[in-house]
């Protein structure tokens, strides 16, 4: 049944001119799978984005937080689409429960028995220019220190204010 389902779901998919193709790069290989399409929005090779992902869910234990990969799919797919990644600045301001999973590897493992799955992620994000925000109030109040935080990761006074002074910078929020 489940073949059968996947089946009906690739054909539906390239009959809307969609293509199952999906892969990795060109900044960052191992996450931010990405598809080619078909573009009638056309980008311009001068173009210039400064954008704010805000994450509150945290992933299930053992997995790569999938907001957190987004970050990596915005900037694998712009820069395969002819943006300079240089015209690319993200951030990435997190809080709740999302909090957990931007701690070091010893501290996640104290709290779930396994090693951080985001920490390759994190790493590349910071490599790429990726600033990465907790909120300072879901941190204090989910006990996580400064000190227990992977490296890259910068503690706001809040989310709040993490995103008005981002936005003043210019960056723009993408929901999830």
């Amino acid at each position: 049944m489940k073949q059968l389902i996947f089946a009906l779901v690739m054909i539906s998919a390239s009959q809307l001119g969609f293509s199952a193709d999906f892969n990795t790069g060109p900044l960052i290989k191992s996450f931010g799978k990405h598809a080619p399409v078909t573009q009638t929005q056309a980008l311009k090779p001068n173009q210039k984005f400064k954008v704010v992902f805000d994450v509150s869910k945290q992933t299930e234990e053992g997995k790569v937080n999938r907001s957190f990969e987004s970050l990596a799919r915005f900037l694998n797919m712009h820069v395969a689409n002819g943006i300079p990644a240089e015209n690319i600045e993200l951030a990435l301001v997190v809080h709740g429960k999302a909090g957990f999973d931007l701690l070091k590897h010893a501290d996640y493992k104290s709290k779930y028995q396994s090693s951080n799955p985001n920490i390759a992620l994190l790493d590349e994000l910071v490599k790429n220019n990726v600033r990465i925000f907790i909120c300072g109030q879901s941190a204090a109040y989910l006990g996580i220190k400064n000190e227990q935080l992977h490296a890259g990761v910068n503690v706001a006074l809040s989310a709040m204010t993490a995103n008005a002074l981002l936005q003043q910078e210019g960056y723009t929020l993408n929901p999830f």
